[in-house]
């Protein structure tokens, strides 16, 4: 079939995206996504370099339970189709790039695709070009630049042709929302000095009376955390923890860094204080989702 298929390992485009356009890699959670200008972006791409109409959009993430709310957003979207892997304990995807790795091959067996654009960067997916090509497939390597820095370089010799993204491209369809600081009331004060703290962006405010009280001061920091979640990424998220007793990394850092800056960003957290301030993150979201349903019942 005469047409070009697209292949995104999601993780590439934002770890790497958020890179060029903010100056260092962000939480997904800070990034923020304009679903149709990525598409169009894509679909160009692909018909220019090939030549060819498009097939249609393969979007490859992990997810911890079921989809995040972006990720139906994307399925919802004509040309376009999200396949899911999974998200460890500790963040990481797995499952991801063999998934991407059996599409291409199956598609291009098939005679799908007489073209394929694949927006990645790991040396796994080699074997996917080099099957792809047996059946007369061109591949088309899309990198976020500096590409020849974060592509494998036995994928990019693999390929019949190599692209690369600017920040101006990215510019388009992402856009980084990193947290502000949220400033207290010595911060309002003119003239008084800033407070001591490594990451304003995550601080808590201390108590009225200027003591340290770390019980409740973990609570506030479990509460702020918990409420950045998207409402939608609240039920898989804690069935995720009741289920396997632990905290994804990237909600897990973001709670000890927080608490470790909110009782003054010097103090090396003990024990007890991970696994209390981890606890009430649990508490946290569950007092969500009940606000949320008794909410939705009235």
């Amino acid at each position: 079939m005469d047409r070009a298929a697209v292949f995104v390992d999601a993780g590439y485009l934002f770890a790497e995206g958020s890179i060029e356009v903010c100056g260092r890699k962000i939480l997904r959670e800070e990034i923020s996504l304009d679903h149709q200008a990525l598409i169009r972006k894509l679909k160009d791409f692909a018909e220019e370099v090939s030549g060819l109409p498009l097939l249609r959009i393969y979007w490859y993430d992990g997810a911890f339970a079921s989809p995040t709310s972006q990720q139906k957003t994307l399925a919802d979207q004509a040309d376009m189709k999200v396949r899911l892997g999974s998200v460890n304990s500790k963040g990481q995807q797995k499952g991801v790039d063999s998934l991407i790795v059996t599409d291409v091959i199956t598609l291009a067996r098939n005679r799908a695709m007489a073209d394929c654009v694949l927006l990645a960067g790991d040396e796994d997916f080699r074997v996917a070009v080099q099957q792809a090509q047996e059946y007369g497939v061109r591949v088309h390597l899309l990198g976020i630049r500096p590409a020849r820095e974060n592509q494998s370089p036995s994928l990019l010799r693999e390929v019949d042709s190599s692209h690369e993204w600017s920040c101006q491209d990215l510019r388009g369809f992402l856009e980084c929302r990193p947290r502000r600081a949220e400033p207290t009331d010595m911060d309002a004060q003119p003239g008084s000095p800033p407070l001591a703290r490594a990451h304003p962006a995550e601080s808590v405010p201390p108590d009225t009376d200027g003591r340290s009280d770390h019980g409740q001061t973990l609570q506030q920091v479990a509460r702020r955390v918990a409420d950045d979640v998207p409402l939608t990424d609240v039920p898989s998220l804690a069935a995720h923890i009741r289920a396997t007793n632990l905290i994804p990394t990237e909600f897990d850092a973001r709670l000890l860094r927080t608490l470790q800056n909110a009782i003054g960003g010097y103090d090396v957290l003990d024990s007890k204080q991970k696994r209390d301030v981890r606890s009430a993150f649990l508490d946290a979201l569950e007092e969500r989702l009940g606000r949320d349903e008794g909410g939705s019942a009235e």
